[in-house]
């Protein structure tokens, strides 16, 4: 490429995604996104990086990596990370989004964020959705979930998943099993392969919405006087415990 840096500003948009930072340029390229640019600070230093740590996406990288100037580099991201490597990677269409999600038989849960209210959150959620091979991550209400903070969360694994926001009328099918303080202690409950993970935002719990539309309430075990749960670490035990009683799960 040329000049990578007229190619970043006529590129970035609302089609195209921030990759920032190795992990997150690791991540995307494992799984399959489109990155047409790519850029870092030190491609000697990136390229030895992936040698170790990601020896399987170094042909990629090489093509890939043009080394620019640091302040050069600086200015194309919100701040510089570490690696001083970012990259622009083409977002999945809503269609394709969409067909990943309504794909049958589905082998693993879809989680659902009501209502989500920490962009941080999001991302954290959507790379343990990644790890664990959920078949997507929905969010309902205004956060967009590739934003480009919650793109850095969840370190490029949005591409490993179908990350979408919906309606809750407009839900994957199955059936919905939402996180709810007066629900049925979860270790009682088989989590099916074809359920719908819903949590409730941090500050207000579930929507009347989702609510009316679950067909259980679970709760998370939890010691008296302890409020509640960080977002994340509610999605990590229950995808666990799905996971644990699965025996179709990766």
């Amino acid at each position: 490429m040329n000049d990578p840096v007229a190619a970043w500003h006529r590129l970035a948009g609302e089609d195209t995604v921030l990759l920032d930072g190795f992990h997150a340029l690791k991540h995307a390229l494992r799984f399959g996104a489109e990155v047409p640019v790519a850029v870092t600070a030190d491609r000697a230093a990136t390229l030895a990086l992936a040698d170790e740590l990601a020896p399987d996406v170094r042909p990629a990288l090489e093509g890939l990596l043009t080394e620019v100037e640091h302040a050069v580099y600086a200015s194309l991201v919100p701040r510089p990370h570490p690696t001083a490597v970012a990259a622009l990677a083409v977002r999945p269409s809503r269609a394709a989004s969409l067909a990943r999600l309504a794909r049958s038989p589905r082998t693993a849960p879809v989680v659902v964020l009501d209502h989500p209210r920490n962009l941080g959150n999001a991302g954290a959620v959507i790379r343990l959705a990644a790890g664990f091979g959920a078949t997507g991550v929905v969010t309902t209400g205004t956060l967009d979930p590739w934003h480009p903070t919650v793109v850095r969360g969840g370190a490029g694994l949005h591409f490993a998943t179908a990350v979408e926001r919906l309606e809750v009328a407009d839900l994957p099918f199955g059936p919905v099993f939402a996180l709810d303080p007066e629900g049925d202690d979860i270790r009682g409950v088989k989590l099916p392969d074809d359920a719908v993970l819903a949590f409730g935002s941090e500050r207000s719990g579930l929507s009347a919405e989702l609510r009316a539309r679950a067909d259980h309430l679970v709760s998370l075990p939890m010691r008296p006087q302890v409020s509640s749960y960080n977002l994340a670490t509610s999605v990590a035990m229950t995808l666990y415990h799905w996971s644990a009683g699965s025996v179709s799960a990766p």
